[in-house]
């Protein structure tokens, strides 16, 4: 075991670390903490939840902790792809930096523009961002990164994953070539692969462990759901977070709508649960975590959004009410809990519909988690017949059907996302009060009504004065169609019926007829 002591740390950083009582460094801190405090680039590799945050912040503090910010001009930059995940370093840095001078700023959406750009009026020596508000102020005129000596990309695969390398790719060319740049995944594809090969001069690899392996404190389990019916999931979930006696946990499903019913039908029989995922108000996702993180709500229903980076240690139970799509992400999403040396259990609900996806996690993980028995009676977890099942099962396919991706990604209604509230409360009959059925009641006779009499309208005591004729004007070079009591003729191609307009002498045809 490595102290932070050995690391070649500031007496001042050193203090902020004991002040948040960690005196033992990770694999992955006491090996980059040494390479990035020498200046060299670094691509860090290594287990969620073993504190790749600290690996790049306790140095970034004291790299930074001489000089001073300019105006619009930050010196550190890093880059986080989602807003929980930005104020969580945030949070991180503003702990570890206190006994400094340095300034910091965040910059995620969902907030207003003018406090942040106050902060970069006033100058920050590091600036926290997500790719896309970062690249807003940067077209707004607010920003200027050419003075960045130290840059950091967090969930570097989590980047690809929500199609943020262009984004990536440009802000590196906005900044100093000659830059200090860290890259810190749980995992590696080649795509990141190639883009540190552009970016990165002579990075120090540091791997402490296979990429996409999951943390040997975490006990895996997985439940077999007979039915791929929503509602009996929703009773295997129930009853497993019953008989797990849970402290802390969270409920990670693929879709942002399976969220919010997940979470509702989870309130409706009693549990302390709530939902958070992109489509939701940022003071609304902001305060969720908050209260999660202080014990005040138990269970979170989350989507990817929540599966990357967030530091939670008490979270004790994660659930995947849902085989992720990618098998990397069940990586993530178990990551959340065993955190920082503790123990954990997660567990995967698995139906008949998930067997393509729970392969591929299990060649990724390399073993197969042990089956937890649930003794259910799902004879009775049939959902209602919606609209829309029939086309389904033509072969239909729902449009607005797609993964999350960072937000970005359409709220689409799937099969299994299609219930209403009400089908959602009928998971708890006891709920619910019975209405009896409404009778019928007997029409009565009417009587027949009298038939309404309509007045007739007045007469008008003097006609109306007739309209005046037009003086007569000669027009030049038109023949004459007909005289002006030639009424009687017909027009041959017109039938019996002749339009009025034809019928109506013209008054300037037939004075030229008479000159004539």
């Amino acid at each position: 075991m490595t102290e932070f002591s050995d690391l070649g740390l500031s007496p001042t950083t050193l203090q902020a670390v004991a002040d948040t009582g960690y005196t033992t460094a990770t694999p992955i801190q006491a090996q980059a903490i040494p390479v990035a405090l020498a200046g060299q680039d670094v691509l860090g590799i290594a287990q969620t939840g073993t504190g790749k945050t600290a690996a790049f912040t306790l140095p970034m503090v004291d790299r930074l902790a001489s000089g001073r910010a300019k105006a619009r001009m930050p010196r550190a930059l890093v880059i986080a792809p989602t807003r929980e995940l930005a104020d969580q370093v945030a949070a991180s840095f503003e702990k570890y930096a206190k006994g400094t001078k340095l300034s910091w700023a965040l910059l995620i959406g969902g907030v207003s523009f003018g406090d942040q750009e106050k902060k970069l009026d006033r100058g920050v020596d590091v600036l926290i961002a997500t790719p896309g508000r970062l690249l807003d102020h940067f077209e707004r005129g607010k920003l200027l990164m050419t003075g960045v000596q130290m840059m950091v990309v967090d969930e570097a695969d989590r980047m690809l994953d929500m199609g943020f390398i262009p984004d990536i790719e440009r802000i590196f060319k906005l900044t100093p070539p000659k830059k200090q740049t860290l890259f810190f995944s749980a995992t590696m594809p080649p795509e990141i692969t190639r883009l540190t090969k552009q970016f990165l001069r002579d990075p120090v690899r540091i791997e402490v462990a296979r990429p996409a392996t999951t943390n040997a404190n975490i006990t895996q389990r997985l439940v077999k759901v007979p039915s791929s019916d929503p509602k009996a999931k929703r009773l295997a979930l129930r009853a497993l977070i019953e008989k797990a006696g849970i402290e802390t946990g969270i409920v990670f499903c693929n879709r942002k709508t399976e969220v919010d019913i997940v979470a509702k039908s989870l309130k409706v029989h009693g549990f302390d649960a709530a939902p958070i995922h992109g489509d939701l108000d940022q003071t609304q996702r902001m305060k969720t975590l908050a209260d999660f993180r202080s014990g005040a709500l138990k269970i979170l229903v989350a989507s990817d959004v929540a599966a990357r980076g967030l530091d939670i240690p008490a979270v004790s139970h994660v659930f995947n009410y849902d085989v992720p799509h990618h098998a990397d992400d069940y990586v993530h999403r178990i990551g959340r809990t065993g955190r920082a040396g503790r123990t954990g259990e997660a567990y995967m609900l698995v139906t008949p519909s998930d067997d393509k996806g729970f392969d591929k996690v299990i060649k990724l993980i390399g073993s197969t988690p042990e089956e937890e028995k649930l003794d259910l009676d799902y004879s009775n977890a049939v959902t209602v017949k919606r609209e829309g099942d029939r086309d389904r099962k033509r072969g239909g396919r729902d449009r607005g059907d797609r993964e999350e991706r960072g937000g970005r990604g359409r709220r689409g209604r799937s099969e299994d996302a299609a219930e209403t509230p009400a089908e959602v409360a009928a998971d708890a009959p006891e709920a619910l009060e019975e209405r009896p059925a409404r009778e019928r009641r007997p029409r009565r006779d009417r009587e027949p009504r009298e038939p309404r009499t309509v007045a007739p309208a007045p007469i008008e005591a003097e006609p109306r004065a007739a309209r005046p004729e037009r003086p007569e004007r000669p027009v030049r070079g038109v023949q004459p169609v007909r005289d002006r009591d030639d009424d009687d003729r017909r027009v041959v191609g017109f039938g019996a019926d002749i339009p009025a307009f034809l019928a109506r002498p013209t008054p300037g045809v037939a004075k030229a007829n008479t000159d004539n």
